[in-house]
């Protein structure tokens, strides 16, 4: 059974989703601020959060990125569907996802078993693989440990940023376009744009390049989209 906590300051929107999630199986946690579902973090484990942006005490994108100082837990913010400049911002401080009120319980549905299927396969649950290093100049990925090296120093990613990456490393030179990425990445969840593809690119960027604008290993190529330089 999975832990998945639900955040968002209105109740019925909570009760909603605890609908939805039970009836799959998963075990919800409520809370109705940023600082609620950081105390609920901090003593249950968590495999999964559902985080609304707009909430009294502590906002949404505040708490995200005092979650991230200690956690890869996956992240999908609930936004209203005015709310595009939160979603840029909330996918470049480490969301990984996001749904749009009001929810489509199917879409909703795809969304988790999508974040969860990978951050299980990432060290969230105990999944016995076979070690496999990938390396390409100063970048390693251990597939078995799940950890990536940025020149012998550990890079914190996000389960999302880790998938894509190894799509690139996996294929080094190899253009994928923005649809490609999404499609291999999110591949039970039809739903979402090829933007957030673009800010998981540029995070992932942040991380692995000493200067991001002029980046060294995830190039860009001019109208067809990106590859990882040999």
């Amino acid at each position: 059974m999975y832990n998945v906590l639900v955040c968002d300051d209105e109740k019925d929107i909570v009760s909603a989703l605890r609908i939805y999630l039970t009836s799959e199986g998963y075990q919800v946690y409520e809370a109705f601020n940023g600082k609620e579902a950081l105390e609920i973090l901090e003593k249950e484990e968590i495999h999964l959060v559902l985080m609304d942006i707009m909430m009294p005490v502590m906002d949404g994108i505040t708490a995200m990125v005092k979650l991230r100082e200690r956690s890869n837990v996956p992240v999908i913010m609930l936004t209203a569907k005015s709310e595009d400049t939160d979603k840029i911002l909330g996918l470049n401080i480490g969301a990984d996802d996001y749904v749009t009120k009001p929810f489509n319980p199917v879409e909703l549905q795809a969304r988790v078993k999508s974040q969860l299927r990978r951050y299980m396969q990432l060290g969230g649950g105990n999944m016995p693989r076979e070690r496999e290093l990938l390396a390409i100049g100063g970048i390693e990925l251990d597939d078995r440990t799940k950890e990536v090296m940025l020149d012998g120093e550990k890079a914190a990613l996000t389960p999302t940023e880790y998938d894509i990456l190894k799509l690139l490393m996996e294929n080094p030179g190899k253009v994928y376009s923005p649809a490609q990425i999404y499609a291999a990445v999110w591949k039970d969840n039809p739903y979402g744009t090829e933007n957030t593809v673009a800010v998981h690119i540029r995070h992932l960027r942040e991380k692995l390049e000493y200067n991001p604008a002029e980046p060294r290993y995830l190039k860009s190529v001019w109208g067809r989209g990106y590859k990882l330089e040999k």
